[in-house]
């Protein structure tokens, strides 16, 4: 597949800050965005049913968090009312601008001139996320970037789509984006340009502490022609939006970037919602007494630090295996370098680290003015001039098993610092968290690399580099366990799209028809049980599909880049435990389909029947050569199976209609996602269903030099 990407495909690149006219720039972008007292600030509106909205609402006034003892009002939002709200689903719906009727093609070209806006106005962009939530140049600049990466990508991704000859795909209808206020730019722009690639409607409801940058950024796609009937902007309150936007039945899916209470709520309130949440995480990096530690420790400052340690990827638990944790040398440099880290107002280019999006709260509150037994403070906590938004990196040292620091993530930059035994234990204290989102190993033993690789449950793993800054395509991102609430597709890669869009099989699939397989004779003899032709007909096409696409994609690890230093490999793990229920009316191929694509995905199922007599039956027939060990098929009724969803990683049923309230209801109390499309005979698509998606970045040059890999 490589030539394929780099021809139609490019990610964006920074700027470089160390190159003179750059640094001019950046003063420019200062001049125009550092405000002053006495400055005018205009009114951000609401945009809502095609209008800009100045009147008769509610605003907020945004402070300069880095000028806080000047008082300097950097902006002012107004907020949508929940008659707004209303409104604003009823327009997304009606679509009267057609952009669900466009082709592919005719938004590809809107979507190219939003994301050249994107590119002409990263000054302002950065200059925006500097005055709204305090962060550095440097760490706007690399979202801006991949937040033109998000726009190419995703617009790519339904080209890439549409080349099947076999399906055609529709958009779902109305997407509904609540991003966080830590990646102000990229994380918001990339949910809202998902959602227009796949054709749908979208209503943002930004972050309340960045509404400003999302303003700002959703300019670049109406100057572009984007409606504002198609994107509308409704900054208002979490609990208005959960009763007036997350309820309405009218939003089709909703994508969420935030913390694990906000998914189960927004499920709670509604059990039946599509809901792809991305849930945060407690990221450690695990350094080996095999690690390289001067490059350990500059990852490490790097990873937990930057962005002033707010965000969802920043190492939060550094675990030392005991000969490097006894090392006093290895903490006096560790804190050392997190010492001379600038920390202060974002507009002093000489600071690393700008201010905290909130003054601490909560669980980072706790965490930094109280130790638990036997902890201490490596470096503590400390804020600059007394500025309660502005907290010096802080290391806290002796976290053990089960503390506080050890199982919460905190927003902010502290870094909790545990022993482990050995490899295995480190391992066991990382998995033990329960968040699966990112991970980071620094050893030089390529034995212990492939331990670790094999056993850690997150979405994105490191070794010997960062854990932080993901980039489109190369380190798809999206985590697994807590950390990961839905489909668990990851974002920038090819896959994240097809959760927007329904697909519908015009013809059979393309197949080597002279394939053998164990699961193609079993197919055949279906002829015994008077299965009807089509059926098998149909069938024979679905499984030869799903072989062919298990070899040539899902089995398979991919490195679209293949640089040079940096492995970046993409590949897929099959779920461990998927439930398939067969609805009372689900015909022969709804059912034996799905079995057969979970049986050549490697995932163990369990087959659940109510009152299908004759699936049970012929399900029966097949077991001993279909089912290994650990399959099991059951008769159970909608009560006693909903009261079991939590035993499975998936739960799927031919068509979303045929899930009773109850099962939803129940699915919705563990967050266990319900597959939400119909079965297919195209394994592309149909194989998504019983995997997860996992990216590893493995930088194996030491300081340039390529060691056994360069001979």
């Amino acid at each position: 597949g490589g030539s394929y990407f780099t021809n139609k495909y490019k990610g964006e690149s920074d700027t470089d800050f160390v190159l003179e006219p750059n640094r001019q720039w950046a003063n420019e972008i200062r001049k125009k965005w550092m405000k002053k007292n006495g400055d005018k600030v205009e009114i951000t509106p609401i945009v809502i049913g095609g209008k800009e909205i100045y009147e008769d609402r509610k605003s907020v006034t945004v402070i300069d968090k880095s000028q806080l003892d000047k008082n300097i009002v950097c902006g002012e939002y107004l907020q949508a009312s929940p008659e707004d709200l209303i409104l604003a689903v009823d327009t997304a719906k009606e679509d009267k601008d057609g952009w669900r009727e466009m082709s592919n093609k005719q938004r590809a070209k809107i979507l190219a001139k939003a994301a050249n806006n994107v590119r002409s106005r990263r000054g302002d962009l950065i200059g925006v996320a500097a005055a709204e939530v305090g962060k550095v140049f440097t760490e706007t600049d690399v979202e801006v970037s991949e937040a033109i990466d998000f726009i190419e990508f995703y617009s790519h991704s339904a080209t890439y789509f549409e080349e099947y000859q076999n399906m055609k795909f529709k958009p779902r209808g109305v997407g509904v984006v609540v991003p966080p206020w830590n990646f102000p730019i990229a994380i918001p722009l990339g949910g809202v340009a998902s959602t227009l690639a796949s054709g749908n409607s979208c209503i943002i409801k930004p972050a309340s502490v960045a509404a400003l940058c999302t303003y700002e950024f959703c300019k670049c796609f109406w100057d572009a022609g984007v409606s504002k009937n198609t994107l509308q902007f409704a900054p208002c309150s979490g609990s208005v939006a959960g009763e007036y936007l997350i309820k309405d039945q009218g939003v089709d899916f909703v994508i969420l970037t935030g913390g694990e209470d906000t998914a189960y709520s927004m499920l709670n309130s509604r059990s039946d919602l599509f809901l792809t949440a991305e849930t945060g995480g407690k990221d450690a990096t695990i350094v080996t007494a095999m690690a390289d530690r001067d490059q350990a420790i500059k990852n490490v400052i790097h990873s937990a630090f930057s962005n002033s340690g707010q965000k969802c990827s920043a190492t939060s638990l550094l675990i030392l295996e005991k000969e490097v944790y006894e090392d006093k040398s290895f903490q006096e440099a560790l804190v050392d370098a997190a010492k001379s880290l600038h920390v202060g107002s974002v507009w002093d280019f000489d600071n690393k680290i700008g201010t905290l999006a909130t003054q601490p709260t909560g669980d980072l509150k706790s965490a930094i003015e109280s130790l638990q037994e036997g902890e201490y403070w490596a470096l503590e906590p400390e804020f600059v001039d007394g500025n309660p938004y502005i907290l010096k990196p802080a290391i806290r040292w002796g976290v053990k098993d089960g503390n506080f620091c050890h199982m919460t993530e905190l927003f902010g930059p502290v870094l909790s610092v545990m022993c482990a035994e050995n490899l295995s234990h480190a391992i066991e204290l990382v998995n033990k968290t329960g968040y699966g989102l990112t991970s980071g190993i620094e050893s030089l033993d390529i034995r212990e690399v492939e331990i670790w690789k094999e056993s850690i449950q997150a979405g994105n793993l490191y070794i010997n580099r960062g854990t932080t800054g993901a980039i489109v395509l190369r380190q798809p991102f999206g985590g697994m366990g807590k950390s990961a609430i839905g489909a668990g597709r990851k974002v920038g890669t090819y896959n994240y799209i097809t959760q927007f869009v329904e697909f519908q099989e015009t013809q059979y699939p393309l197949v080597d028809e002279k394939r053998r397989s164990p699961y193609i004779s079993l197919v055949k003899k279906l002829q015994q049980y008077q299965v009807e032709e089509k059926e098998i007909e149909k069938l024979q096409y679905a499984v030869n599909s799903y072989l062919e696409n298990y070899e040539n994609e899902f089995s398979l690890e991919k490195d679209h880049f293949r640089l040079r230093g940096e492995d970046n490999i993409f590949r897929y793990i099959p779920l461990d435990k998927v439930v398939i229920r067969v609805s009372d009316d689900d015909g022969v191929f709804e059912v034996l389909s799905r079995i057969f694509a979970a049986k050549i995905s490697q995932v163990t199922i369990c087959v659940s029947v109510d009152k299908n007599e004759s699936l049970y039956y012929l399900i029966q027939q097949l077991q001993e050569e279909l089912f290994e060990d650990k399959d099991t098929l059951v008769k159970q009724t909608d009560e006693v199976f909903s009261q079991e969803l939590a035993n499975y990683e998936r739960v799927i049923y031919s068509d979303t209609k045929k899930v009773p309230k109850i099962v939803f209801q129940q699915s919705a109390k563990s967050a266990i996602f319900i597959t939400r499309m119909k079965p297919m005979m195209e394994g592309r698509i149909e194989l998504l269903n019983y995997f997860k998606e996992q990216a590893i970045s493995h930088s194996y040059h030491r300081y340039g030099n390529l060691g056994i890999r360069g001979i």
